[in-house]
């Protein structure tokens, strides 16, 4: 998210801000000079970039590079913890979606209490330390797509991410794309590194599971994403990541 330059430029070596957002929340594409965190401890964020999107539902948190444009956007009411990281030692890595664990959420409030301003503590550097040691640390989590570069293919994927559950098959998608099929699928799976057929599944378990993680029923979530009953999402949901939907709740 976007915050005001004095807070940014303060010069502490990681920089945490705490906002509230409403529902339906969009910041649109923007950049920062440092290695900036997403982590919502409540709600769930839609973040796009020009590659990529992804979904961030609770105890996720996503990690952005310093100089790269992305859009946030909001689906239910957010409670963010924004972390601001100067000369990170790996701040050219890729985006990524990771885990965070019970003591790394703990680091992140507790760094995110600290005063914007002032020379950090020891106590302040120590913990610092402690908390970029164990990001480093964390899985990445399933939660992401990447988005084709052709303007054509991009109006396709750009049309899915808005409805998920829009189930219109290949053929009807070619045709939005105005390509030849065989253009059609050797383009898309050259560019986002899947057949088209895998990644509108993909975008629906990212739907899925940001409403899973937002306390949605299984039985709305089968049906909001597409699918035509909660058996053969289950079916889905079990291939994807091993494990049945009300596993996924409880843990």
């Amino acid at each position: 998210m976007r915050h005001s330059n004095e807070v940014l430029t303060s010069g502490r070596p990681v920089i945490a801000l705490q906002d509230e957002y409403a529902a339906g929340f969009v910041d649109p594409m923007h950049a920062h000079d440092r290695v900036q965190i997403l982590y919502a401890s409540a709600g769930v964020m839609s973040v796009r970039t020009p590659e990529l999107s992804f979904a961030i539902p609770p105890q996720r948190a996503l990690w952005l590079p310093p100089g790269l444009p992305h859009e946030v956007c909001c689906r239910g009411r957010v409670s963010l913890r924004t972390l601001y990281i100067a000369d990170a030692a790996d701040a050219t890595a890729p985006c990524r979606v990771f885990e965070v664990s019970p003591f790394l959420r703990a680091l992140i409030l507790e760094v995110a209490a600290f005063p914007p301003f002032g020379a950090p503590t020891a106590r302040c550097e120590r913990i610092i330390e402690l908390l970029l040691a164990e990001i480093a640390c964390m899985p990445d989590a399933p939660y992401q797509v990447a988005m084709p570069l052709d303007p054509r293919l991009l109006r396709v994927c750009a049309a899915i991410l808005s409805d998920p559950a829009d189930n219109r098959d290949i053929d009807d998608w070619i045709g939005v794309a105005a390509m030849g099929r065989r253009t059609f699928t050797r383009t898309f799976k050259q560019q986002t590194g899947m057949g088209f057929a895998v990644w509108p599944q993909q975008v629906r378990l990212m739907e899925a599971l940001s409403q899973l993680a937002a306390g949605m029923p299984v039985t709305q979530v089968a049906f909001d994403v597409g699918y035509d009953s909660p058996s053969s999402f289950a079916a889905m949901f079990r291939r994807a990541l091993g494990v049945p939907p009300s596993h996924y709740l409880r843990h």
